[in-house]
Formats: C-alpha cells, sequence, structure tokens
C-alpha cells in the first residue's frame, strides 16, 4: 500500500522543497495548506492539497485522515502549545512517524520552542526523527534581498562570528530521505552545510559573483532592529533575528557535521552555489517568490 505522506507548511520556504522531493517518490503526498486555493498555482506537484491550520483544530482531521507520516516544522508565528496539540492528535489517530524541523543545538538550549517540541514529540508514541538544521541560506534571499540590492551590504548583527549555513533545499531533500527509509527512527540527525563562514566572508562571495562590491558593515544590534522596524518588519520577527544573529556573535553557530552528506550521499550546497543559482535576485532583475514563514 502506498504510503500518505503529510507535508505541514507545504508552501513555504522548507516545505515547497519537501513537497517537490517527494513528489518523484512511490508516495502519496498531501500538502497542508492555509489556502488550497492560491496552492495548486504555488506548487507544481501538490498532490493532494488540503486546508491545513495549526490554530485551527478543525482542519486537522482531514489533514491527518489516513496520514503515515508527517512533515513537521513550527511557523514563528505558530505557538508550541498548537504543534504540541497536533502532535497529539497526530499520536492520537495513529500516525507512525513525525519528521520535526527543528535548529542546530535545541537539544541544550532549553529556553527555545524547538527544545519544548522535541521532548513532547519524544514523549509521544509516534516514531521520530529530528532534523536540527543550522541557519538557512533562503533567509540572505528572502530577509536580506533588500541592503544587498539597494545598499550593496549585508547587514546583519553577527560580528566575527561564523555560521555553517544549509540550503533549504538540501534540508528538503534530507527530510525526504528520513520519511521513506527504514532506518532513521528515533534518530536526531545536525544538518549544516560543508563549511562556516563569518559574515565578511559571505559579502566577498556576494562580490565575486555579482561582480560589485559587497560589504559587511557589521551594524549594532541596535542598528540592524532600527532599519528592519523602519522597513515594517514586525517586532516579534526582529527579535527572532536578533537572536539567531546573537548564537553566531556569540561562535554558536559554527559547527560542520557530517550529517547532511551523509543522508544525501553528497555534499550538501555551499553558499557560493546559493548566490550563482539566485545571482539574478540578488541582481535586482527579479524578486524572490517567498517570504520566511
Amino acid at each position: 500500500m502506498t504510503a500518505v505522506l503529510l507535508v505541514t507548511g507545504a508552501t513555504g520556504t522548507v516545505g515547497q522543497h519537501v513537497v517537490a522531493a517527494l513528489a518523484d517518490r512511490d508516495v502519496a503526498v498531501r500538502s497542508g495548506v492555509r489556502d488550497p486555493e492560491t496552492a495548486s498555482t504555488e506548487l507544481a506537484d501538490a498532490g493532494d492539497v488540503v486546508k491545513f491550520d495549526f490554530a485551527k483544530p478543525e482542519t486537522w482531521g482531514d489533514a491527518l485522515a489516513d496520514v503515515d507520516g508527517v512533515f513537521l516544522m513550527r511557523p514563528p508565528a505558530v505557538s508550541e502549545a498548537d504543534v504540541n496539540s497536533f502532535v497529539d492528535a497526530a499520536d492520537r489517530v495513529g500516525v507512525n512517524h513525525v519528521v520535526y524541523l527543528s535548529t542546530l543545538g535545541a537539544e541544550k538550549n532549553v529556553i527555545i520552542p524547538h527544545h519544548r517540541i522535541e521532548k513532547h514529540i519524544m514523549g509521544t508514541d509516534i516514531t521520530y526523527t529530528l532534523l536540527r538544521a543550522s541557519f538557512f541560506m533562503q533567509n540572505l534571499l528572502e530577509v536580506h534581498r533588500a541592503d544587498i540590492v539597494e545598499h550593496d551590504e549585508l547587514f546583519v548583527p553577527a560580528g566575527s562570528g561564523k555560521t555553517s549555513f544549509i540550503d533549504a533545499r538540501d534540508i528538503s531533500e534530507a527530510a525526504a530521505v528520513v520519511l521513506i527509509e527504514p532506518d532513521h527512527a528515533n534518530r536526531a540527525y545536525d544538518l549544516t552545510g560543508p563549511e562556516a563562514l563569518d559574515y565578511g566572508a559571505v559579502a566577498t562571495t556576494f562580490s565575486e559573483v555579482l561582480g560589485r562590491s559587497i560589504t559587511y558593515p557589521n551594524p549594532s544590534l541596535l542598528a540592524f532592529s532600527r532599519r528592519m522596524y523602519q522597513r515594517g518588519t514586525p517586532l516579534g520577527f526582529i527579535a527572532l533575528l536578533c537572536g539567531i544573529y546573537t548564537t553566531a556573535r556569540l561562535g554558536l553557530a559554527a559547527r560542520v557535521t557530517e550529517d547532511s552528506y551523509l543522508l544525501l550521499g553528497r555534499s550538501p550546497r555551499t553558499v557560493r552555489a546559493f548566490i550563482e543559482d539566485h545571482a539574478d535576485a540578488f541582481r535586482g532583475d527579479s524578486r524572490p517568490d517567498r517570504t520566511l514563514p
């Protein structure tokens, strides 16, 4: 019998690529989205599209009907209580496997929601796989593109700290592997790119690929927050970004692991490859398709 796999956040930064990675596998993909009417135009291989909203339990029943496995992610605006309640619902209806997109270091960082959601999942009867991912390269495009295009600078408050950037496409391919293959039950993987770079080095790579000088001014948290606020960014998201970049500033985001290679069977994409793939958008010739969920 063909396995039915539910992808939550199916139109998001990672979810859209999980759907694509599963499309050519021998599984039935179910894309959980808040607005099914628009999803079919956003996702080329959406499979069975169902209305799904973490904050609306009345949408969970149809989304979970006859589901064998779930790709689970938590959008920043969604409470951990809603995610945990959904996990409990999945457990009650007999979902076999949950693959949860967490964050690097979540097992030790007790103050972040990912830590508590991981613990909650592990406390159920569901088989789980935890994907603890480093900083998405896509954030350079979806969050910081305006500074690169309009100001020729990478304006983030990360100090001289290094980050092991990973491409969301690689995370998604890894998610497809662990959803389908049988050898990943009750395991956790730390997903990083192949190298750790400071933002000065990232700016240099931008310069080399784009053919113009991109600088890294290394702003303070206050200066960064002020610019993002003036751009209309919600305060909660600014606070989230400041937390992420403080982690990098403190040298806590530089760990590089072999887990991505283990799951993908190849080296994960480099920052240079990512910038080359999206060079037109960074030059201002086109706009990114999505924003960070």
